[in-house]
């Protein structure tokens, strides 16, 4: 296993990681915090170092999720595992083309430049590939905590494994 340095900030996808995975949730009563995440956030928190959310969210583009919506359980994230020092969201289609849609380094490059550290000084802890190819492409430390969604493939294929979202932090804290 590479030697890994101590992760000056931590970003998170959202469903999956954060929070059980609702496909295209527009309500908040909907929000369900994933086992050891609140701990796991409080954690980076009393160390000081900052915390992300990057999060792929098609259903604006598709018309599944008004703006609003999605700010309202982005707001319930957050009232259930406490504040956010960044958001980077794609809100886009697959199909359009954007830079900040993971796989692709936007959302994590946005994030780090938001909190101003390099992106190589971050860890992108996620669920499945996507947030992998999108820490690597950006240079950022990826930390795949899988679940039943998490492909074999996905698993083979992650620089780093961890089988909580807890042990994942401590990776990242080093």
């Amino acid at each position: 296993m590479p030697d890994y340095h101590r992760s000056l900030a931590v970003l998170f996808d959202r469903d999956g990681t954060l929070v059980r995975d609702v496909p295209y949730n527009a309500d908040p009563a909907l929000v369900t915090v994933m086992p050891g995440a609140r701990a796991a956030v409080d954690r980076l928190r009393r160390a000081g170092v900052p915390v992300g959310v990057v999060t792929n969210q098609s259903g604006v583009a598709r018309g599944l999720i008004a703006p609003g919506a999605l700010r309202r359980v982005n707001e319930r994230v957050e009232e259930l595992l406490g504040p956010f020092d960044v958001w980077a969201v794609c809100p886009h289609a697959e199909d359009d083309g954007c830079d900040c849609r993971k796989p692709r380094p936007g959302l994590v490059l946005r994030a780090a430049a938001a909190l101003g550290v390099r992106p190589g000084d971050c860890a992108v802890i996620g669920d499945i590939g996507r947030d992998m190819a999108a820490a690597r492409a950006a240079g950022a430390r990826g930390i795949l905590v899988p679940t039943p969604v998490t492909l074999p493939a996905e698993v083979a294929d992650a620089p780093e494994v961890a089988a909580t979202i807890g042990e994942a932090v401590e990776r990242a804290l080093g």
